[in-house]
């Protein structure tokens, strides 16, 4: 059966019961249709001075064409942790659909752990990545409004970008204002995919209302002829892009197959933005639940950083416990099997490939100082020589490890996760973040790059040194760094996934994101606007003669 069959045939409670589940009442919840809805400001303050929950981090090696289930152990986890009596919840992203539609053809989990309705979710869901998309837009419709009645603000060079969420290269530049009309000034131009729009990061880092028609106010959308920064607010832009946003800084709720809550809210890239779900879906979770399992994108080198030097730095969190997703599959992929030679049993790259795992464990254990358990996602071709050799290998290093098997039992296939994650949050922990703010910026960038991804130095680029001297003019220069890399290599290279010779991080261009509160540090060939591979998911997604929904996995 596929997922969207499983899905489909799941028993789903109305979401109003699974609100009074967590102590919600009606009038907290605003839902949209039968299965979803979204939390309002009520349920914030009702909660406010409720203790926190544990908070557990969903990480992974570095990612392969082969998918780790990232997503898929969050839900067994959370599945699991009900299963052994103990009160979860999720706090997840929403998907973009470009990756829908692209290479991933869905992102709510898999098999007997899914969030639902899986459809909705992975398509249009309670609109926040339209309102995102919309509000990104008027901002760019008012800047070159502005300049077409004269440019009293003098704009000289204009950074903001339109978007949409789809992946589409054609549109990464463009040439705009062509209609000959009087007044009109043409000028370059592009898009982002709208997860990569600084409101996308804003909206998941903002507190309430307020905070983020502040963090609007401050965007930076071009420069004058002084080289001084014009802003939304100087636009008088933040009022009317906060409206568009109202109802899209609220939680949605949902629930896994099994009827475990779910907090399914904004949806950051992880290599261009902070790649993490909403402060404030985070922080209710914790009020809500006594485990709040959420997950940060791609490998612990990219969205587990971020999540613990940009997110927990500001909403003043720390995990109590990570956990690490690997397959048996992607470790032999790093150690250099082919992607046909992945379902073989292949010690060899088994051994080699667990330099991935366990660098990553010893930059969450030694460098973050958090306390991290492994676990394996379990595939059909996976042999009893194969785990029992990777077991050895883990507990040779004192690390802790589970097989999993949610993805075909359900959170019955996890339970053995959630008992020792519920050990492992009762352990002490010594965190610590990778830089100081007040660091300069250079040796911020410098010590991601050495602690986390293990190079042996940076190399800026002309054009990027530059921008750190501009943003140390603008007085930006203690905000944290965000860095836009390849997800498949702790370099920046995304073929050298063993990372055998020592590297250097090469730094292209660095862009100042005031209203997100960080500066973007984009290396390699990193692009903003992706682009649909040549056999997209779009040709298999399709809708029957009774308006089923087909191919999206």
């Amino acid at each position: 059966m596929s997922d969207i069959e499983i899905a489909r045939n799941a028993k789903l409670k109305d979401i109003r019961e699974v609100a009074e589940n967590l102590g919600l009442s009606e009038d907290e919840i605003e839902t949209y249709g039968k299965y979803k809805a979204k939390i309002t400001e009520e349920a914030f303050k009702k909660n406010e001075s409720k203790k926190n929950g544990k908070l557990i981090l969903v990480t992974a090696i570095n990612p392969t064409p082969l998918g780790e289930g990232k997503t898929t152990m969050s839900i067994g986890l959370a599945d699991g942790l009900r299963k052994i009596g103990k009160k979860s919840i999720l706090a997840l992203r929403e998907p973009s659909l470009g990756p829908v539609f692209g290479i991933k053809g869905g992102a709510t989990g898999g098999g007997y752990v899914q969030i639902a309705p899986m459809e909705d979710i992975n398509l249009h869901f309670t609109g926040d990545i339209h309102a995102i998309t919309s509000a990104n837009n008027l901002l760019a419709a008012m800047i070159d409004n502005h300049i077409f009645f004269g440019n009293e603000l003098g704009f000289k060079k204009v950074t903001w970008k339109r978007c949409v969420d789809l992946n589409d290269r054609q549109l990464r530049k463009i040439r705009c204002g062509l209609s000959h009309e009087k007044g009109m000034v043409e000028r370059d131009d592009g898009f982002d995919i709208t997860v990569a729009s600084e409101i996308m990061a804003i909206l998941c880092l903002s507190k309430d209302l307020k905070d983020l028609k502040d963090r609007i106010g401050k965007i930076i959308v071009g420069y004058n002829e002084k080289d001084e920064p014009i802003t939304a607010k100087d636009l008088k832009a933040e009022g009317s892009l906060t409206v568009l946003l109202k109802d899209a800084i609220n939680p949605n709720l949902v629930q896994t197959l099994e009827n475990t809550p779910a907090l399914v809210h904004g949806g950051p890239f992880a290599n261009i933005a902070h790649g993490c779900n909403s402060i404030r879906a985070t922080k209710l979770g914790l009020k809500l639940g006594e485990y709040c399992i959420t997950e940060a994108g791609f490998g612990a080198d990219l969205g587990a950083e971020k999540f613990l030097d940009i997110k927990c730095r500001e909403a003043n969190l720390k995990p109590d416990a990570v956990v690490c997703v690997a397959t048996l599959r992607a470790l032999k992929y790093h150690g250099g099997a082919s992607k046909e030679e992945v379902n073989e049993e292949n010690i060899e790259a088994l051994e080699k490939g667990m330099h991935n795992l366990l660098r990553h464990i010893d930059n969450i254990k030694n460098k973050f100082g958090l306390n991290v358990i492994v676990a394996i996602n379990k595939f059909v071709t996976d042999t009893d020589k194969e785990i029992e050799f990777l077991q050895n290998k883990l507990k040779e290093e004192g690390i802790n490890m589970s097989l999993v098997e949610a993805w075909a039992k359900g959170g019955e296939g996890a339970k053995d996760l959630a008992e020792k994650v519920v050990e492992l949050c009762e352990k002490e922990e010594n965190f610590k973040y990778t830089y100081d703010l007040n660091e300069e910026i250079e040796e911020k960038i410098r010590k991601v790059a050495r602690k986390i991804y293990g190079a042996e130095d940076v190399e800026f680029s002309e054009e990027a040194l530059e921008s750190i001297k501009q943003i140390k003019r603008l007085g930006y220069e203690n905000l944290p760094v965000c860095i836009a890399k390849t997800q498949y290599s702790f370099s920046d290279d995304p073929k050298n996934l063993e990372c055998k010779e020592p590297f250097n991080i090469h730094v292209q261009e660095i862009n100042l994101k005031a209203g997100a509160g960080f500066i973007v540090v984009i290396t390699g060939k990193i692009m903003t606007m992706p682009g649909l591979p040549k056999v997209p998911a779009a040709e298999s997604i399709d809708i029957d003669e009774n308006g089923n929904i087909v191919g999206i996995f």
